[in-house]
């Protein structure tokens, strides 16, 4: 299933797949995965990173300051560097995270595989997505790459969305449904 066009359409689709254009030219698009990856959690993890990425109130000029220091620090490759500087430069720093899920939906269609992106309320330890994974193979009928991300306001359960097809057995969802049905 080719959606690249679809990723295109968007602005951090387009960052995304001039971004893997280099890469697929470097033959480095592993490497540029794992580096996104890095900034994925780095961003997860610190409320300083996503207050420089989303502030309006920080200049062009230390957003990119910034950036490169964070950069270097997360040891990202010159690649995904660069598109940091490009990112603050435009002053689109706060599409990081759209760029990440963009490239990596399209380094999996190139590797051939399917992704999920799951959403749990707590986060899920190695055994947990290896049952999921296996779940989602029978599922699917390939094998299945999951990226996992973290809301708690789901309270409990799993939101899983491969492609177009959402599954979501989370209890917000469940609650949501039985307090509609006893409005009548």
């Amino acid at each position: 299933m080719d959606h690249s066009s679809g990723i295109r359409a968007s602005l951090a689709g387009r960052y995304a797949t001039a971004l893997f254009a280099l890469a697929q030219e470097k033959n480095s698009i592993d490497v540029v995965q794992a580096s996104l990856a890095t900034l994925k959690n780095a961003l997860a993890e610190s409320d300083d990173l996503r207050a420089l990425t989303t502030s309006p109130v920080v200049s062009r000029d230390d957003a990119g300051k910034g950036i490169a220091a964070i950069a270097k620090s997360l040891d990202l490759d010159p690649l995904s560097t660069n598109l940091l500087g490009v990112l603050a430069a435009n002053r689109r720093l706060d599409q990081i995270p759209a760029v990440i899920r963009a490239f990596s939906s399209l380094a999996y269609s190139h590797r051939g595989e399917i992704t999920a992106e799951v959403t749990s309320a707590h986060p899920l330890d190695d055994k947990q997505i290896d049952a999921l994974k296996a779940q989602l193979k029978k599922r699917v009928g390939s094998d299945v790459s999951v990226s996992t991300a973290v809301d708690s306001s789901i309270l409990g359960g799993l939101v899983v969305q491969i492609g177009s097809q959402m599954i979501d057995s989370s209890i917000k969802t469940r609650l949501n449904t039985l307090s509609q049905a006893m409005k009548g």
